[in-house]
């Protein structure tokens, strides 16, 4: 059970890395600030439903990865 646990959890703390680093972060830096405006007055409708997508895909994930802590931390004893 214990080694289940593992295999499992190291698979998804894997893929909450890679989910992370696919999500676009909340300031792009200089062309961020200088393109800012644009993106305000014209929208970003096609990025906002994958950044929707990834933000639920990393709260599944974050609570898994506390889930199965626990339990490794519990069964290992």
């Amino acid at each position: 059970m214990h080694t289940l646990l593992t295999v499992l959890l190291v698979i998804d703390a894997i893929s909450l890395i890679v989910v992370v680093l696919l999500q676009s972060g909340k300031s792009a830096g200089l062309s961020g600030a200088i393109s800012g405006g644009a993106e305000q007055l014209f929208g970003k409708q096609k990025a906002r439903g994958l950044d929707l997508v990834l933000h639920r895909v990393t709260v599944v994930l974050s609570v898994l990865f506390f889930v199965l802590t626990i339990a490794v931390a519990y069964f290992g004893l």
